[in-house]
């Protein structure tokens, strides 16, 4: 593994890095899908692809424990789901991290444009899941088979270590297929899980020595505040209209690096 070795950002990349990271700040807290805009502005500014995502998936941890934080109060009742769920989840997200960093460079090079288009497609189709799930809680309510989504919410939270690009939006889609409650509280049991994955594989990570930590630092602080600015402008922008933005740009993203292949 060569880690950070022999790797720079000039000061304008990372001014860039760090408004790109407020920038995903705000999208995160409106609509979801900020790494598609934070993930490519590192690659562009000349960080290898592992790193760059090893240092997105640090940077931005922080803003995952305020999702969660904000929706504690939907918690109340769901310690056994909690239990079951959170290990199964940390573990698969150090999985995933692991996965990223002793299988070779190459093959996540091949595989970024594809995770870059499936991550936009799930951001698209976001609503409609969260949709479905409301439908679904409405006629068969208190339905909880949790047990039954170890399986895939580990496989989930795979992918979350990995890459994590809208891998919040498979949780929810597997909570919503073996749980039956309201959207809003799976959609809290589902920041926990996404948290408890996230956080497994940045703390994986910190160890890894493939983190720039000026950079990881400088978007964090810049996340933070967009995530704190998203609070404030709530309202007055539209969340799918940004929703479908941040899709355009993922899919233009996904292939633009699919020509360079």
């Amino acid at each position: 593994m060569r880690g950070t070795d022999g790797i720079s950002i000039t000061v304008a990349g990372l001014a860039l890095a760090g408004l790109a990271a407020f920038l995903a700040g705000i999208v995160n807290a409106l609509a979801g899908g900020g790494t598609l805009i934070t993930f490519p502005v590192l690659v562009a500014t000349g960080i290898p692809e592992v790193v760059a995502n090893v240092t997105n998936t640090v940077a931005l941890c922080p803003g995952y424990l305020g999702g969660a934080f904000a929706q504690r109060r939907d918690l109340a009742g769901q310690g056994p789901r909690i239990r079951i769920l959170v290990p199964v989840a940390v573990l698969c997200g150090i999985l995933g991290g692991i996965l990223l960093l002793f299988i070779s460079a190459e093959v996540f090079h091949l595989l970024v444009p594809f995770l870059v288009l499936f991550s936009a497609v799930l951001l698209a189709v976001q609503e409609r899941v969260r949709d479905w799930i409301s439908l679904a809680a409405a006629k068969t309510p208190g339905d909880d088979r949790t047990a039954s989504a170890v399986l895939p919410v580990g496989i989930a939270a795979v992918y979350n270590g990995y890459f994590g690009a809208g891998g919040s939006v498979v949780i929810l889609a597997v909570l919503g297929l073996f749980i039956r409650d309201t959207l809003t509280r799976l959609n809290a049991l589902k920041q926990v899980v996404t948290l408890a994955a996230n956080v497994a594989a940045a703390v994986f990570f910190l160890f890894s020595g493939y983190v720039l930590w000026v950079t990881a630092i400088v978007m964090a602080i810049g996340a933070l505040a967009g995530g704190a600015a998203g609070g404030h402008i709530a309202g007055r922008i539209d969340p799918d209209t940004l929703r479908r933005a941040v899709v355009s740009i993922g899919i233009v993203v996904g292939i633009v690096l699919l020509a360079r292949l």
